[in-house]
């Protein structure tokens, strides 16, 4: 025999024993990956060995190894944990983590600039969000759909009428995002979101001015990040009552639509009663977007958003001031008005939190002292990690970002840096005592209804600790939520549709669950784990696995208590990965390089392509996604890089999810390659026949 055929021979035999490896579900690595000077950590379960490696994805060679830690029980999810850290290999290209007698990890990258895609994508679900608005093929590809909720003819609840505006009043309040996995519009939901949006530009402007996520102009040449807020910004002026300077607390149906199209959604709107939690998140949101707008925009903004921005702050702070305990309780208002309202009521107990933030923005804006003296804001000792309840720290991170720009001593300056590390301290000492070596799951009831986004709102509170210290120990700390979000957690799920190999498929989110097509809207973050399992009394939902918190998960469209979407939980999701992604950039911008002009949260026009099964004998079916519509060039390779058929060849296909099947009924066994070549886009994959 000769030498280079053995050679081929070992290869082969040293290949196909590799490929024949399953993925383990119990190896739980980042499934879009690791930066090259990053932390580099994997969560392993119940492994009697103690070693691993990392494996190049491609060859199966052996690229790093090292030592599993000591095992560790992670309490939330009853499993015996240990760490693989490869953080000291460096290389780039895409990896598997090999641990004997368990397998092999999902694929997953390292390289600089490894989450931008996914970045790019948590900002582009605002635009699958948007209402009353026609969604082409341009912008979303194969999720096109027709416009819903123009919103021009909503009515005037009976709760909300007032001498100028009687019950029925016909108002027009278009724009705007749908809130979650419903077709309705709410404001309290709106305010943290849109601060989470807008303090992300406030605090890494040149990344997000060169971010692109192909979304229509606004007209005005914004950064997308900001055109994107600008469509919610709109409909939230709308939501003010123009006599008062009250502001409505949702825009709504009676009930929640079932699972339609917006298009077929057309059941009656209301606006309903004013609130003081509306009232005052609204207040904070114009304040902070005219502080931030108004520069960019200039003589070139126009009335309706530069000048109303601020005057609708002051007057809607002055409505919270003489109205401060309208609470919105649904239930009861149920009682007295009619129709009957039975949407997400965002109901809050307590608004002092909400007028602390609101006087902190206007402060900041505004520069005028008198509004924390009718708050005092800084006298309540709490800190804690924002939600849509608990708003008072997003008014402490506004402040801190523009200190220098406050009247000397107005501000402890000191006092606040202290309370923002303090809380990243008791965050990061969580991930030090973490079987998963995660800040997420601290405490127990770190799980529950959208606790992915109690993940993402950790890791916004480390990052403004790391921009005070300059300690790297928060941006790591920050890092590891990331890493839970995308695969290191107990579930084995990448939470963002469409990003990740073990992603949702089933969101609960009616675009997605009518739309016809197979996959989910991309780039949403959905709930996670809720043991509290609101939902399973539902007729036919799957049952939950588990009681366990961290495992209390259903990838199902009914479950909406843990896999439902919701734009306050994309929106740390994008201050995360945008945050992290212009930290770690050279210069603090994204890598543009063969990109400008492209859609770079669709980056290619292939998004997925893989076999299966895999090893298979005689026949397999390769299955690939397009985000747009292609020329497609599907052909097969032998190990010697011949090519030996061509499946497609030059054929055109519209988007979506595609499936040929390979029959191999003729060759002998074997590593064989296939390629996809679309709009300049080529992917590979390997197979293994067995006969």
């Amino acid at each position: 025999m000769k030498k280079s055929a053995f050679i081929l021979l070992a290869f082969l035999i040293v290949n196909a024993a590799h490929a024949e490896i399953h993925v383990s579900a119990d190896i739980r690595v980042n499934q879009i990956g690791y930066y090259p000077a990053a932390p580099k950590v994997a969560a392993v379960i119940g492994a009697s060995a103690g070693a691993f490696c990392v494996l190049n994805a491609a060859t199966g060679d052996t690229v790093f190894r090292g030592n599993l830690s000591a095992e560790k029980l992670w309490p939330h999810s009853d499993e015996q944990v240990k760490l693989a850290d490869f953080s000291a290999f460096t290389g780039n290209g895409t990896f598997t983590l090999s641990v004997p007698g368990l397998g092999d990890s999902h694929p997953f990258d390292i390289k600089p600039f490894v989450h931008q895609a996914v970045a790019a994508a948590s900002l582009k679900a605002y635009y699958f969000a948007r209402a009353s608005m026609e969604l082409t093929e341009t912008f979303a590809g194969p999720w096109k759909r027709k416009m819903g909720h123009p919103d021009t003819k909503v009515r005037v609840h009976a709760s909300a009428a007032t001498a100028s505006r009687p019950v029925n009043t016909l108002i027009s309040c278009p724009w705007g995002w749908y809130d979650a996995g419903d077709y309705n519009k709410y404001i309290v939901n709106s305010g943290i979101t849109m601060h989470t949006l807008l303090l992300l530009y406030e605090q890494f402007p040149e990344y997000c001015r060169d971010l692109k996520v192909r979304i229509p102009g606004d007209g005005y040449g914004l950064p997308d990040i900001l055109s994107e807020a600008l469509w919610n910004l709109r409909w939230m002026l709308t939501m003010q009552d123009p006599d008062d300077g009250g502001v409505y607390h949702k825009c709504t149906n009676e009930n929640f639509d079932g699972f339609v199209m917006p298009a077929n959604a057309t059941n009656p709107r209301y606006v309903v009663q004013k609130s003081t939690a509306a009232t005052f998140d609204f207040a904070a949101v114009m304040a902070q977007a005219f502080r931030i707008l108004n520069p960019l925009m200039g003589d070139r903004i126009p009335p309706t958003i530069a000048d109303s921005c601020i005057d609708a702050a002051v007057r809607a702070w002055n409505w919270g001031r003489r109205n401060p305990n309208v609470l919105y309780n649904q239930n009861e208002m149920n009682k007295t008005y009619s129709p009957k309202i039975n949407t997400g009521a965002y109901g809050d107990g307590n608004v002092s939190d909400e007028r602390d933030w609101a006087a902190m923005e206007l402060f900041v804006t505004t520069g005028q002292d008198s509004f924390l003296k009718a708050a005092a804001p800084f006298e309540n000792s709490n800190t804690n990690v924002p939600g849509w309840p608990s708003v008072r720290t997003l008014g402490f991170y506004s402040v801190f970002q523009n200190r220098k720009n406050l009247v000397p001593d107005s501000v402890d300056t000191l006092a606040l840096r202290n309370r923002l590390i303090g809380l990243a301290d008791q965050l990061k000492a969580g991930m030090n005592t973490s079987a998963y070596g995660i800040v997420m799951g601290r405490e127990a009831n770190d799980f529950g209804w959208g606790c992915n986004s109690e993940a993402a709102n950790q890791g916004i509170a480390l990052i403004q600790a790391f921009r005070a210290t300059g300690d790297s120990t928060y941006l790591w700390a920050a890092l590891s939520n990331l890493d839970y979000l995308l695969g290191r957690n107990a579930t084995g799920y990448s939470f963002v549709t469409g990003y990740g190999d073990k992603t949702p498929l089933y969101p609960h989110h009616r675009p997605s669950g009518a739309d016809g097509v197979k996959d989910p809207v991309p780039g949403f973050l959905v709930g996670g784990p809720n043991p509290d399992h609101e939902d399973y009394k539902q007729q036919g939902c799957p049952i939950y696995p588990t009681d366990l918190p961290a495992l209390s998960f259903v990838d199902a469209t009914c479950s909406y208590a843990s896999n439902e979407v919701c734009i306050n939980w994309n929106a740390p999701m994008v201050y995360l990965t945008w945050a992290i992604e212009a930290i770690l950039s050279p210069d603090g911008k994204p890598d543009l390089t063969g990109v400008r002009g492209k859609n770079i949260e669709m980056p290619d026009r292939i998004a997925i392509a893989r076999n299966y099964p895999n090893p298979f004998n005689a026949s397999t079916t390769i299955r690939f996604v397009l985000n747009q519509p292609s020329t497609v060039t599907l052909s097969i390779f032998d190990a010697d890089g011949r090519r030996i058929s061509a499946l497609l060849d030059g054929k055109k296909i519209g988007a979506g999810s595609h499936e040929v099947r390979f029959d191999a009924t003729s060759l002998p066994s074997g590593i064989y390659i296939y390629r996809i070549e679309a709009g300049g886009q080529r992917l590979t994959g390997r197979m293994t026949l067995v006969k």
